[in-house]
């Protein structure tokens, strides 16, 4: 640690490439931290340091440099690995084996590690079911986002530390620190406030009910590339947008991960009759908030933008495409609108008629859902503080129950 100031700590998760789900992870878990312990000095390792050292406030470092990595570990106080869901290795072994380097290579150096908010999961190959069992069983603490996950590492025969059950980062944000002006502006400069040249009809808005009160209510979409997402669930995606489009409804595509989610968005957009707008830019955490907090109702298939309509308390009709997102619609008391690979039609126009009946009812239900994962979240830097605390640094929230 240099001398004087707070504790350092070196972060280590999927920063800097642009995806907002995960910006948003480490945006929330910045702001835990600091509350936790405000003198706390982070060091992230990222993709583009540079950008994220301007967005976020902090110390930053290449994440493929070796040297770099080994001086922010030497010189931390602590590291923390996630959120979000670095073991996994669906998209290959490789960034698996990465993420679990960098805690191999911490330990090594004395240095104590926590796995913070972690979705685990899917590990498949045998390789990759023995490092996560080697590695993650010398870490100090393991907090995971999901029940699910800890049943996960148990099977992969990870019996200590002990597991703790809390909640994905973002969960902890507060609604209420976010204004909606930025998202308004966003909306206003790309037209979706303008009435759609076939609205009208049956219009049951979500915003006459607690909704999002904007001018004309506005329904999010995220998608992505996914295998078994083609055009035949494209167009039942597309069929149900021009269903929203004629009760009266705009249509926006968010890319969540911007560009990889822009060629997508653009496609299902250009199957729809009625015409939808896609968002022709990335945004950066507090322009998603404050743009997700002026919707009437999501529907995605990213995880993180159903956690931030959930948080913001937008009704999200998830499809999944991933277990991850099943986990955390089953946090919410709540069933998938559809998978990607099988996606129909009437069953998606079901799940949004069902939430459109009555929104105010579902708003109500959402927010008695949402309030206890947002106190798990804010847990998860408790516990990371008490491990500050063992190092001789006082943390100024108490622990977690």
């Amino acid at each position: 640690m240099a001398a004087g100031g707070g504790p350092v700590v070196a972060i280590s998760g999927y920063y800097g490439f642009d995806n907002l789900g995960d910006e948003a992870v480490l945006y929330s878990l910045l702001e835990a931290l600091r509350e936790v312990c405000p003198a706390v000095r982070p060091v992230v390792l990222s993709h583009a340091p540079e950008r994220t050292r301007a967005l976020y406030g902090v110390e930053a470092v290449n994440r493929w440099r070796v040297t770099e990595v080994y001086r922010a570990l030497a010189g931390a106080d602590l590291v923390i690995s996630g959120g979000g869901s670095l073991l996994q290795d669906v998209t290959g072994l490789k960034s698996l084996v990465y993420y679990l380097g960098v805690v191999w290579l911490a330990r090594r150096l004395g240095k104590p590690v926590v796995f913070y908010a972690q979705g685990i999961g899917p590990v498949r190959s045998r390789t990759g079911r023995l490092l996560v069992r080697l590695v993650a069983s010398d870490v100090q603490l393991i907090t995971v986002r999901d029940a699910a996950s800890a049943r996960d590492l148990a099977e992969m025969g990870v019996t200590r530390p002990p597991v703790e059950v809390t909640a994905d980062p973002v969960l902890g944000l507060d609604p209420a620190r976010t204004g909606r002006e930025k998202g308004m502006e966003i909306l206003e400069r790309a037209g979706i406030l303008e009435p759609p040249a076939t609205g009208g009809g049956n219009n049951s808005r979500p915003g006459e009910d607690g909704g999002s009160g904007t001018a004309v209510p506005v329904v999010g979409v995220s998608v992505r590339e996914w295998p078994g997402f083609g055009a035949e669930q494209q167009r039942a995606l597309a069929r149900v947008g021009d269903d929203l489009c004629r009760r009266g409804y705009r249509v926006l595509f968010i890319p969540l991960h911007y560009p990889e989610d822009l060629a997508v968005s653009r496609q299902v957009a250009a199957m729809m009759q009625e015409g939808a707008i896609v968002l022709e830019r990335g945004l950066t955490v507090g322009e998603a908030v404050s743009l997700f907090g002026c919707l009437d109702l999501l529907i995605g298939m990213r995880l993180h933008a159903l956690i931030l309509a959930a948080v913001m308390g937008v009704p999200p009709l998830g499809i999944s495409y991933d277990p991850k997102i099943d986990r955390f619609l089953e946090q919410l008391g709540l069933q998938p609108g559809g998978r990607a690979a099988d996606l129909d039609y009437s069953a998606l126009s079901k799940a949004v008629d069902e939430i459109l009946a009555d929104p105010a009812g579902f708003r109500a239900r959402l927010s008695r859902a949402v309030e206890p994962l947002r106190e798990r979240a804010r847990a998860t830097a408790r516990l990371a503080g008490a491990l500050m605390e063992v190092g001789g640094w006082k943390s100024e929230v108490g622990k977690f129950d």
